[in-house]
């Protein structure tokens, strides 16, 4: 067999490997489903309200957002679906409990759209390391 024909470590020629293989470095994994029609179930899991110190850090990062969407609007290609996405954030952020999957959406669609201008992407990134410290 040639160096691109062999299969790899834990892999056997012509067979699907559904398995999760890590080779150096630190994983940390939940809930896993591996394999054809598998289905992984977990517990209620909570988002919670931030310190004051991190609320601010995601107000003041909320507000670079904003700003930037207005510097970069003609970047671009929908100027208001990012600040509906932007206001659905605020708002469950503003929740006693946020959803996870709330935010977790309004966060990754708010990347899609900022993605054509760098500083607004930027940002996006930012804003959403420091919503995942809560």
């Amino acid at each position: 067999m040639s160096e691109e024909a062999q299969p790899g470590p834990g892999e056997t020629a012509g067979a699907a490997n559904f398995g999760v293989q890590q080779y150096g470095g630190h994983s940390s994994v939940a809930n896993q489903a591996v394999g054809p029609h598998a289905r992984a179930v977990a517990g209620h899991i909570a988002l919670h309200a931030p310190g004051e110190d991190q609320r601010a850090q995601v107000e003041r990062l909320i507000g670079l957002v904003e700003r930037l969407l207005e510097e970069h609007r003609t970047e671009l290609p929908d100027q208001e679906a990012p600040r509906v996405e932007l206001r659905r954030l605020r708002e469950e952020l503003e929740e006693g409990e946020p959803e996870p999957g709330v935010v977790r959406r309004a966060l990754n669609r708010l990347a899609a759209f900022a993605e054509p201008a760098a500083p607004v992407a930027a940002a996006v990134a930012e804003l959403t390391r420091a919503i995942g410290a809560f």
